[in-house]
């Protein structure tokens, strides 16, 4: 499909912007993803124009065709990613590029339109400078940020199964808290041998909301037997673990290795997952992208051959894993975040508040 050129995303300003009193209100309640800002950036395509009518403008709902493509194919699409505000107020993001580049490759995988780089972080600056005053300042270390939303949905009314004709981009914001308020803990998960993810040639590669609705029922059953998560094995030969819930996992060794389930199609490349790799390397141990099964999973725990295992997304950046159960057996993996967890989580964090200085330049101004 073609790529347009670069989109403006001018800004048409709403006349009913929430008070700097409420907003302020907002700002001392956060939760992920339940309050929004007071815009939103928006732009159509259409085979005949390509990307055009860009622009930023008032938050508020939209109106479909009962008809409309992504109802009945689910022809969709979106990314995640968040605007942090550092000590001196400047508001930067985290690898946009990663983002970009990712939203591309869903967009192939679902017959949707790629979006250029260029108007992908456009959308974004524009939007965050509109709304700057909703991007939390940290207060004694705190981990908020404005959680940014850019999604992509096909909107032409038909029922045809074919690619639609008319799809829309949009992004979103909202300002949010920490994801661990108490600070970190470890979870537990649930080993699903029901439901998988994804399967060879499916959609596990690409951003989209088929994929978590279908997550939906593991993640019941995973609450059912007393789990935090669900993880995932593959689907050919039922021993190869991919991701845990919406994160991508990782594993500590006492050799100071880390290990963490290779791309194979079927697992999602986390821009987290990709960074975690890079820092630890940047620390001194030995990263590497390998199969590891389950019973490599329990037999090192056992041994000690495994130290720690934890989880990592953009939301919540690093989740330590405490315990895993399956039919039949449960093994604890620890009480507390392990040492390497932290020291990379910190590492990230520090980067991305402007606290520690950026070698690999993955920071982005936006205001």
């Amino acid at each position: 499909m073609p790529v347009s050129t670069t989109l403006d995303f001018p800004v048409s300003r709403r006349s009913d912007p929430t008070s700097g009193t409420d907003r302020t209100a907002a700002l001392q309640n956060l939760a992920f993803g339940k309050r929004f800002t007071d815009h939103m950036a928006v732009a159509d395509w259409t085979p005949a124009d390509g990307w055009h009518d860009s622009r930023v403008q008032a938050y508020g709902p939209i109106q479909l065709d009962p008809a409309a493509a992504v109802l009945h194919y689910a022809q969709e699409i979106f990314e995640g990613l968040k605007a942090y505000r550092h000590a001196d107020g400047s508001v930067w993001t985290f690898r946009p590029q990663v983002n970009a580049a990712r939203f591309q490759a869903s967009a192939r995988r679902l017959a949707l339109p790629e979006l250029p780089e260029d108007a992908f972080i456009e959308s974004i600056r524009n939007l965050v400078r509109t709304d700057v005053d909703w991007v939390p300042t940290p207060q004694d270390g705190s981990e908020s940020s404005l959680y940014l939303r850019p999604f992509m949905f096909a909107d032409e009314a038909f029922l045809g199964v074919r690619p639609a004709n008319h799809v829309t981009y949009m992004v979103i914001a909202s300002p949010s808290g920490p994801y661990f308020a108490g600070g970190i803990k470890p979870i537990s998960l649930w080993l699903s041998t029901e439901y998988a993810r994804s399967g060879p040639g499916g959609t596990g590669a690409a951003k989209c909301g088929g994929n978590y609705a279908s997550s939906l029922a593991a993640q019941i059953d995973a609450a059912e037997h007393g789990c935090d998560q669900v993880v995932y094995v593959d689907v050919v030969e039922r021993k190869w673990l991919e991701e845990s819930g919406s994160m991508n996992i990782c594993f500590v060794t006492r050799d100071g290795e880390i290990i963490t389930p290779k791309l194979t199609g079927t697992i999602l490349e986390g821009v987290t997952r990709r960074s975690v790799l890079e820092i630890a390397s940047d620390l001194g141990l030995r990263a590497d992208e390998r199969q590891i099964s389950v019973d490599e999973w329990r037999e090192g725990a056992l041994s000690g051959d495994i130290v720690e295992t934890f989880a990592c997304g953009t939301a919540a950046v690093i989740t330590p894993i405490g315990s895993l159960k399956w039919q039949g057996g449960e093994i604890s993996l620890g009480s507390e975040p392990g040492p390497v967890a932290v020291q990379i989580r910190q590492a990230l964090l520090d980067v991305q508040y402007g606290r520690a200085e950026d070698t690999h330049g993955w920071l982005h101004r936006l205001a």
